[in-house]
């Protein structure tokens, strides 16, 4: 399957399991889905690794332990989002990761002087963060001002710990075996938290609930990293977005969810601003790379 096949597929699966955390957020805390989240995903990939014969062993371990904080963390609090606001509130607030990657950069490029500040740079975070402000302004008037705030976070952790994936894939760690050690990290830090907050107990419905969750992820997860892979970074972030459209349409049918116009504004501008901070971004690698080294 190509790349943008791949990443639209993905989008869609990733939107469903967000319809399915919803739904077991009215049974089960973020713990407890994050932690059978992990455990389904580990399980497919230890059984997918001795399928083929492969080794889950790693050269480096501590790359993979910051790489799940950071992840299982930004999970947590997309979770909590997710069961608490409109669908397609908390799947955008989480995809301002783009938005803090460039930010990041931003402050990168200021405190190191490694390279001039990019005025279209800044301009994409200003008009992100604008996008932001438009979305959190109805949940701040209906006193969800902690939902929102979990989502917002759930995306800057998530920028970083997508900067931990990179820095795994350069050191040549396969899309299954990074996966795997992430999920691992969602059982210990999914039970810790439920064993803090409290188990729940199942029901049929639940347990279907938590295997939708596991599975979708888990599948999804793998799409995005092998798009990522064989595909063009910039085509793939703006196909990503497509979750964020596949949640407001779950939104208004299953959940009758009621997003203001000033919401649908804010969304777009952060669409907007993912987008073009990826473009600007991009083009800062593949200069970086041609560009002939300056070490001594």
């Amino acid at each position: 399957m190509s790349a943008p096949w791949l990443m639209v597929l993905a989008s869609l699966l990733f939107a469903t399991m967000g319809v399915c955390v919803k739904l077991a957020s009215a049974q089960y805390g973020s713990g407890e889905i994050v932690f059978y989240r992990g455990l389904v995903g580990a399980l497919m990939i230890g059984v997918a690794t001795v399928w083929k014969g492969t080794t889950l062993r790693t050269a480096v371990p501590a790359r993979h332990f910051w790489r799940s904080l950071t992840g299982v963390t930004a999970l947590c609090l997309w979770f909590y989002a997710i069961g608490n606001l409109p669908l397609a509130t908390a799947m955008t607030l989480n995809y301002s990761s783009s938005v803090w990657m460039a930010l990041f950069l931003l402050g990168s490029a200021a405190v190191f002087r490694t390279r001039p500040v990019d005025r279209r740079l800044v301009v994409a975070v200003l008009l992100g963060f604008t996008g932001v402000a438009l979305i959190l302004r109805p949940t701040i008037e209906e006193q969800q001002l902690w939902h929102g705030l979990a989502g917002l976070l759930s995306g800057m952790v998530s920028a970083m710990a997508y900067l931990q994936v990179t820095s795994l894939g350069r050191a040549g760690e396969p899309e299954g075996r990074i996966v795997f050690y992430f999920s691992v990290g969602g059982i210990f830090g999914g039970a810790l938290l439920s064993s803090l907050a409290g188990w729940h107990a199942h029901t049929w419905g639940g347990i279907g609930l938590l295997l939708a969750v596991g599975v979708l992820a888990t599948v999804a997860q793998l799409m995005i990293t092998r798009a990522y892979a064989k595909g063009r970074p910039l085509v793939n972030a703006s196909l990503q977005y497509l979750g964020i459209a596949f949640s407001f349409l779950y939104g208004v049918l299953l959940f009758g969810d009621r997003i203001t116009w000033l919401a649908v504004v804010g969304m777009l501008l952060i669409v907007a601003a993912g987008v073009r901070a990826t473009l600007l971004r991009t083009r800062v690698v593949t200069a970086s790379s041609v560009a002939p080294s300056t070490e001594t």
